[in-house]
């Protein structure tokens, strides 16, 4: 009797295995290429702000002499100076500010057309102006769009189709590959003892037999990844889902259903009060409350393609330089300039902390150098995936056709 019920247990998990292998074999070769796209592009962008500050650093910092005992000049009189040498079609949109004075100031055009089909058309103009603050001197224009690294950005979030469905086009394949990361976990899992040696490493010394060695990195690396590949994975849903977002906040705040939102804090100030100097004199609060962050980003106020209504003039300070996580927020009333609220990364649940540190985490930034190197070497054994199950597969349809 007792025979015969560890039997019935023993062919259900048979049968169970059976499934989830089938399940792993058909999504695999329907998304295959998918991952693999993914996976590499992924793996490119890993470390683009290291290598971007290398190709950029003649410009990311200006030459000026004894700036402690001069004062950049006010924006809007910045804006002009690039407009003169570097007159464009649309307005400039926003302008990042280093705190560190020694630092080119960052404006951007950015125009987007949520209308467009593809990358191409949807961005019109994508471009940064490095300028010296204190002379208004344009030190480089780069062309973010067309950008080796905004276009292998968008090839990864939406296969450079309208961001705003294109992230589907990507995000559901994601979505299934993380079903195959779990079942192929539970596909390597050991049935006993010997068979745990071969598992978790290589034992390739008698072995010559190339599809042996092709399903052992299939398998032994699939496996070493794929617990980093999930968390790759998961942050990266996070972008593409909205429910993703909602699930994350409220695991990571402890139960709480709503993100914190400040639409009820409104300029009330009347539009007469608005200056050319409004805008420097926010600059100069948010300056005054974190001397020692890194960068602040601030909308020079003009109408775009893709404009909405702004209930107030919100500005977020960045607090490191290659990290994201860590960011406080201000809101000011638009026309007077006045501070309205002060919200630092200090007074922000858990739950918001985890949404700030989501792409750092997707990219390994969060753990430094040695994360970034842990993402890439992930992102390479995952894109490697695709083609390794499908060598297992034609291998064994061969096999069967004799």
């Amino acid at each position: 009797m007792r025979k015969r019920h560890e039997q019935r247990i023993k062919n259900r998990k048979s049968a169970f295995k059976k499934w989830i292998k089938r399940l792993h074999l058909w999504f695999g070769l329907s998304i295959g290429l998918i991952v693999f796209i993914v996976s590499i592009t992924g793996a490119l962008y890993v470390f683009k702000e290291d290598i971007q500050y290398v190709l950029r650093k003649d410009f990311i910092t200006h030459s000026e002499k004894n700036i402690s005992e001069k004062k950049t000049l006010p924006l809007k009189v910045l804006e002009e100076k690039i407009n003169e040498q570097n007159p464009e079609k649309y307005p400039l949109h926003w302008v990042e500010i280093p705190l560190d004075k020694t630092k080119s100031y960052k404006f951007y055009y950015y125009e987007r057309d949520p209308d467009a089909w593809n990358y191409f058309d949807e961005f019109p103009i994508y471009k940064s102006v490095y300028v010296n603050p204190f002379s208004g001197e344009v030190l480089s224009v780069q062309d973010e769009k067309n950008g080796f690294f905004n276009i292998v950005k968008f090839i990864h979030w939406s296969f450079l189709l309208n961001s705003d469905w294109g992230k589907y086009v990507v995000g559901i394949p994601v979505l299934i590959f993380l079903f195959m990361l779990i079942s192929g976990i539970v596909l390597w899992w050991p049935r006993n003892k010997a068979a745990r040696k071969q598992r978790f490493w290589f034992q390739w010394k008698n072995i010559r037999n190339w599809k042996r060695k092709n399903y052992d990195l299939h398998s032994i690396l699939g496996f070493y990844a794929s617990f980093i590949a999930l968390i790759v994975a998961i942050t990266g849903l996070f972008y593409s889902f909205v429910f993703i977002q909602a699930f994350m906040y409220f695991v990571f705040s402890g139960g709480n259903t709503v993100y914190p939102e400040f639409a009820h804090i409104q300029t009330e100030d009347p539009v007469e009060m608005k200056t050319a100097a409004t805008i420097d004199k926010i600059a100069m609060q948010v300056e005054q409350h974190y001397p020692d962050y890194s960068a602040y980003a601030i909308d020079l106020g003009h109408e775009h393609i893709d404009d909405h209504e702004h209930e107030n003039f919100t500005v977020y300070v960045r607090g490191l330089e290659d990290k994201y996580y860590i960011y406080s927020e201000m809101i000011f009333d638009e026309n007077s300039g006045k501070l309205l609220l002060n919200r630092p990364y200090e007074k922000r649940d858990f739950g918001e902390k985890y949404v700030a540190a989501n792409y750092d985490i997707h990219v390994g930034a969060i753990l430094g150098t040695f994360g970034k190197i842990l993402a890439l070497i992930s992102s390479l054994v995952c894109a490697s995936l695709p083609v390794t199950g499908f060598m297992v597969w034609w291998g064994r349809r061969n096999k069967a056709k004799r």
